[in-house]
């Protein structure tokens, strides 16, 4: 039976979505909706439709650096989630952060937001069937009822939403089909991982047509506890629901989307705790010094439970009126979890935290497109957003008593309330002003409106509001000497909005806002089809300037209780260079071979801080320049092919994908100092080598069999991932001097799926 929780939460997503309908009938029955289902994708590459700019275009033919993934080429990959797009497309590192629920760390060109706090935005967007995702929880999505994946890289705020200065990560999932039919899969590998997954289709009459999904995906977890051997890091996750697309006439559709998810995990951590922090001399010697490769999978912390749940609604209505095709996007989502974690680490209770949130967010996108003449056309909308947050935080810090609840150790838990609300009205215009060339141009004002408090222990430590607008332009020309040749140059500027610091604790800081950041993208890009179609490549090259970025520092506090805490400011600025391509050739019937490549190179300018002088405990001057970008490796790069054999009983597929990562960093932090550390600026030397993940060599193979059952389409696929069991982080963490912490990444696994369709 469902708890009140559960039934409260479903009613409010459909009185807010019954609210919306009514009111968009009242004043907007004849404008809203959208260029439809054009986000379907053919086999064959050369016609895969994108709506990367809000249009139906095909992929060679939109100036944008993309990548776009499809249901077969998911499918032939033995994909899982969101996460297997790692090295795929130029640039693009996908990472699961273990701090929260489903949550994923992402990177496109350099530009990250790696963390679980509600307060601020990711820099590269994830968006589902046209929902912009408000926080990283939640992104870590599953693979298995996908139609296409779109990666677009660089600034995508003129259409996108809100935030995506990075990029931007396009989920469009399948809809109804109108007519009876199941797809269903049931997968099983390595740490007892099992996944059973079903979508079934059911007619409704003429103009009504249900889809019923469920995902059900359980692992045991790769780490080992130390004192007896046992399996770590597992997670149990549900995802079902129902979608009812309607189509009463030829011109006009809504689609309704009602879905749930539900996660147990066990968010573990590794200790990296070295000689130098203070946690060090309170564990036992054994759990200090440890290396950030194979000791990372050994954990010894106490039992950790998160518990996450998440209804969501969806509304999707779309209408042609001849000459204008009309948008109406409603998103509704909200979650609450509960989380307890270990973050030291040790065996010795040093450091355990429960964590409860909640969090909403509505969204209401309405677009126009259509031509004003043969040569011009647009994409003008209006967008809203709004989201609320809770957080309850209590910590056991020095415990030595691992059994006492933190909710009864801690009297004075911390509690953060936060709020924001947004509008943007925005438009996108081609205009083919001459023969063979076309110019692209835009924008998107955006204003935000940000209020943050702060209490602990009841007592209110300080609160703030603030608002910050932005006008973010974007124009680009392409060219086509032929049909086989497409260049283009674009430059736009991202925006990610201002804030306050949930983890301050003094009132100055607390009601002190950061300011917005933004990068200035210039691209030069080039499509070509060669080869009679055999050959595509694409190439691009970019630098963007990154302006008053905001970076978590943990600065000393003489008013707080730890004497320390951690904000967010904006620190002087960065350029990043890059240069990426990728390309697909089809030699022979049957056989594909893809490849993709990137490089970057990065900057800090004018990276000053406050720092704890080693010599005097004063406050001085600390100079980042010269540490690395987060989560900027120099080099990206992947190969695979794909091979189809035809047989007596249907057809073997055959599948190879190698991926390299370069090594990156993920927290800005110390690793050595030079210059003057008693009065500064002391020199930062670069960021501490623990949080350092290293280069990667991922190779990831499959063997499927397809066959007839009757009328039921089957296939038997043996899987295999990290084949070359390469181990090392994916996470690391240092805390002001006293304890580090980190995640390591899947090792070696393999599995068998077996799946049915008809």
């Amino acid at each position: 039976m469902a708890s009140a929780y559960n039934r409260g939460a479903w009613s409010a997503a459909l009185v807010k979505l019954a609210l919306t309908t009514s009111a968009l009938t009242c004043i907007a029955s004849p404008a809203i909706a959208q260029d439809a289902p054009a986000e379907t994708a053919s086999v064959d590459s050369n016609e895969i439709i994108v709506s990367a700019r809000r249009r139906s275009e095909t992929l060679q033919d939109t100036p944008v650096a993309i990548t776009a993934v499809n249901a077969a080429m998911i499918e032939d990959k033995a994909a899982i989630n969101i996460g297997d797009l790692m090295g795929t497309a130029p640039n693009l590192i996908i990472t699961n952060q273990a701090s929260g629920a489903a949550a994923a760390n992402l990177s496109i060109r350099g530009l990250t937001y790696a963390d679980v706090e509600k307060s601020a935005e990711p820099t590269v967007g994830v968006v589902v069937d046209g929902v912009f995702i408000g926080t990283s929880t939640g992104q870590y999505f599953d693979f298995f009822d996908i139609e296409q994946i779109e990666v677009l890289r660089g600034p995508q705020g003129t259409l996108f939403g809100r935030n995506t200065i990075g990029g931007v990560i396009s989920i469009r999932r399948s809809r109804p089909t109108g007519k009876l039919g199941v797809k269903a899969e049931v997968s099983y590998g390595k740490f007892d991982t099992l996944a059973t997954r079903a979508v079934v289709n059911v007619p409704l009459g003429d103009s009504l047509a249900l889809k019923g999904f469920y995902f059900h995906n359980e692992s045991d977890g790769w780490y080992r506890q130390a004192q007896d051997g046992r399996r770590r890091g597992g997670s149990n996750n549900e995802n079902f629901g129902l979608s009812l697309l309607a189509t009463p006439t030829d011109t006009f559709e809504a689609l309704l989307t009602l879905e749930k998810q539900v996660q147990k995990f066990d968010p573990v951590v590794s200790v990296l705790t070295n000689s130098s922090e203070l946690f060090c001399g309170l564990a036992p010697a054994e759990q200090c010094n440890r290396n950030n490769t194979d000791d990372l999978y050994t954990v010894f912390g106490e039992p950790n439970t998160g518990r996450y749940s998440a209804p969501a609604a969806t509304l999707e209505m779309n209408l042609d009126v001849g000459d204008v095709k009309l948008t109406s996007v409603t998103g509704y989502r909200e979650s609450k979890e509960a989380q307890t974690q270990d973050f030291d680490g040790s065996s010795t209770d040093l450091y355990y935290v429960y964590r409860g949130q909640k969090y909403d967010q509505f969204s209401q996108e309405l677009r126009a497109a259509g031509n004003l003449t043969p040569k011009f056309d647009y994409v003008v909308g209006a967008y809203y957003f709004r989201s609320n947050y809770e957080l309850d935080q209590f910590t056991r810090v020095f415990g030595f008593s691992p059994g006492v609840d933190p909710r009864v150790f801690d009297q004075n838990p911390q509690h953060v309330e936060g709020k924001t609300r947004s509008v943007a009205v925005f438009g996108d215009f081609n205009w083919a002003f001459a023969d063979k060339f076309r110019l692209s141009f835009g924008g998107r004002f955006t204003r935000d409106k940000k209020a943050l408090s702060n209490a602990f222990g009841g007592v209110l430590i300080g609160q703030g509001s603030d608002s910050f607008k932005k006008f973010t332009p974007k124009i680009g020309v392409d060219y086509r000497p032929s049909n086989d040749v497409m260049l283009y140059a674009s430059w736009s500027r991202g925006y990610r909005s201002g804030g306050f610091s949930p983890r301050a604790g003094s009132a100055a800081s607390a009601s002190r806002a950061y300011g917005p950041e933004t990068v200035d993208s210039y691209e030069v890009g080039g499509k070509f089809d060669l080869m009679d179609g055999m050959l595509q490549v694409n190439l691009a090259g970019f630098v963007s300037k990154y302006k008053d970025l905001q970076q978590n520092n943990n600065i000393f506090c003489s008013t707080c209780a730890t004497q320390n805490e951690t904000v967010t400011s904006n620190v002087g600025s960065a350029t990043i260079k890059g240069i990426e391509g990728d390309f697909t050739l089809k030699p022979a019937d049957g056989l594909a071979i893809t490849g993709a490549v990137g490089f970057l190179k990065s900057k800090f300018k004018d990276f000053i801080v406050g720092g704890i002088s080693p010599v005097t405990g004063a406050v001085i001057p600390f100079d980042f320049s010269n540490n690395d970008l987060i989560y900027n490796p120099k080099m990206t790069a992947s190969f695979g092919a794909n091979y189809t054999v035809p047989t007596s009983f249907g057809e073997v597929v055959g599948n190879v994908g190698y991926r390299y990562i370069g090594r990156y960093d993920q927290q800005i932090s110390i690793g050595g100092l030079t210059g003057n550390t008693t009065t500064g600026p002391a020199i930062v030397t670069g960021n501490d080598p623990r949080v350092r993940t290293d280069k990667q060599n991922l190779l990831d193979a499959s063997l499927t069999t397809r066959f007839n059952l009757g009328n039921t389409e089957a296939h038997l696929t043996a899987f295999g991932r990290n084949l070359l069991d390469d181990r090392g982080p994916t996470h690391g963490f240092t805390v002001g001097g006293l304890f580090a912490f980190g995640n390591a990444r899947e090792p070696r696994s393999y599995g068998l799926t077996l799946g049915i369709k008809y």
